[in-house]
């Protein structure tokens, strides 16, 4: 008999005896309760045959109540932890309270699910424990979110300790450029604004992607480009390591039109584009930052040394597997970044290629 048949016809046994209808009432409800659980509620003599099988536990194990009755507790069981019911109905049997615990049960088509379990006991009449009734909850989503939790904690952790060393290169670099100590500490502030900037925008994206264009201007704002910058590019999805990475470069670049190109004229145009192609058989990214002054204007200079020269010309393309191209004369300054796709954008950004007979 499973739950819902306990449920029907509580009065029929007994008409004429007003204890017994009123402990088949009791029955009827209680069974009505078990049934309508969110719970998978089972009930299982000592030697693990089940007895009672309710919906949430068809629905949780795939096995229909008429499958499971008078059937081994252990059908839902892994091998692996056979030893564990065994263990854990003699401490049942023995009269031991059991804590609620993890562990993993066994659907019907074979796959493991992780579940809460709390084991009560189930006594006769005269008090002896004859079975345990367990309550089982899927606890799948908790697990997951555990999951994400434990991995963005790593991330986070890895994070910290990569922008340690970012502004420790900073405060090297920029005092090795800096002429005093207000310069210094301009400098100094302004490259931890746009890491925290990046930083900012991975966060919000909940560690995930973060669209190009979107880094280009939040890292040109302070500059107040106005008119003389324009973007273009497809939407992309940046990974974290291209947002860091490709943030410092845009500010440095910016930094540097400031004192020495577009941005300190307030003349010419700044270009900033980035495409996806193909680079032979892997799919390719590249991006450029051009500026031109209007004609007769002194050419604009690119940095030799110091924090800016060191990520525009190395640690950027180390950082991303890429390659630097830098052309200065005429007018002109162009830095242009190249690599593989995958080093520079989140998987869903780079889209599958055609295959043959598409």
């Amino acid at each position: 008999m499973n739950a819902r048949s306990e449920a029907s016809n509580p009065m029929s046994s007994h008409p004429f005896d007003e204890d017994a209808v009123a402990n088949d009432v009791l029955r009827a409800r209680l069974a009505a309760i078990v049934e309508s659980s969110f719970d998978a509620i089972i009930s299982k003599d000592l030697d693990g045959t089940v007895r009672t099988w309710n919906g949430a536990a068809e629905r949780l194990f795939g096995y229909m109540a008429e499958e499971m009755m008078e059937q081994s507790i252990l059908t839902i069981i892994p091998p692996h932890l056979h030893d564990e019911e065994w263990r854990l109905l003699d401490r049942v049997g023995r009269g031991e309270r059991i804590e609620p615990f993890e562990t993993v049960r066994q659907r019907k088509d074979g796959s493991y699910v992780p579940v809460s379990l709390t084991v009560s006991p189930i006594r006769n009449g005269v008090g002896k424990i004859v079975g345990a009734s367990v309550a089982a909850r899927d606890i799948t989503s908790n697990k997951e979110k555990e999951r994400r939790i434990r991995l963005l904690l790593r991330e986070v952790n890895h994070r910290v300790r990569n922008q340690y060393a970012i502004i420790l290169a900073m405060i090297r670099q920029s005092g090795s450029e800096a002429s005093n100590a207000a310069t210094f500490q301009k400098r100094l502030e302004e490259r931890i604004w746009a890491l925290s900037a990046s930083h900012d925008l991975i966060a919000s994206a909940d560690w995930k992607g973060v669209d190009l264009g979107g880094l280009v201007e939040t890292q040109m704002a302070p500059f107040h480009p106005g008119d003389t910058c324009e973007l273009a590019g497809p939407s992309l999805a940046l990974a974290p390591i291209a947002i860091e990475n490709l943030g410092m470069a845009v500010h440095e670049l910016a930094l540097n039109s400031l004192h020495n190109g577009v941005l300190k004229e307030r003349t010419g145009a700044i270009s900033v584009q980035w495409t996806l192609a193909e680079r032979g058989p892997i799919r390719g990214f590249s991006i450029t930052w051009e500026e031109r002054l209007a004609p007769g204007s002194k050419s604009p200079s690119f940095p030799q040394a110091g924090f800016g020269a060191v990520v525009l010309r190395r640690s950027v393309a180390q950082a991303l597997s890429a390659t630097v191209d830098i052309v200065c004369g005429d007018g002109m300054l162009r830095w242009r970044l190249a690599g593989p796709a995958n080093r520079f954008l989140e998987p869903t950004a780079i889209e599958p290629r055609p295959t043959d007979g598409a």
